[in-house]
């Protein structure tokens, strides 16, 4: 029994460093608020889901139905903070957006790890990183 209790603590302060660090990395942060989705999250705060889902492993689930109230999210690492962002209105596609931009297919892709290949999974109000 002892030996799995040290086991357990072992592996509770393992996770409790890991997202320590990982804040420590944190270029900025948000305190999500009553209402908040991860799309008004991104718009908001000019940050990519792409982005919010990478500064926070593990936190946040595909459809963003698991953050709380009170959770504090990372919107960008340090060193890799995209805050050049576009929120997608209806009727655009990654083409129009690139080349709003400036920027080629293959850099909003590669800045957005999220869209697929043939960029039908973007949506109204969807905040997508154009950095070139």
């Amino acid at each position: 029994m002892f030996a799995f209790v040290q086991i357990f603590f072992a592996v509770l302060s393992s996770i409790y460093i890991t997202g320590a660090q990982a804040q420590g990395n944190c270029a900025r942060t948000y305190t999500v608020k009553a209402g908040d989705t991860c799309a008004s999250i991104t718009a908001t705060q000019g940050v990519s889901r792409a982005q919010l889902d990478s500064a926070n492993p593990g936190k946040i689930n595909n459809d963003c139905s698991n953050i709380v109230v009170g959770q504090t999210l990372c919107l960008g690492l340090v060193g890799n903070d995209c805050q050049t962002v576009h929120v997608v209105t209806p009727g655009e596609t990654c083409a129009t957006i690139a080349a709003g931009a400036g920027i080629s297919f293959d850099t909003l892709r590669a800045n957005n790890a999220n869209v697929n290949s043939d960029c039908s999974n973007i949506f109204p109000g969807e905040a997508l990183c154009i950095a070139a």
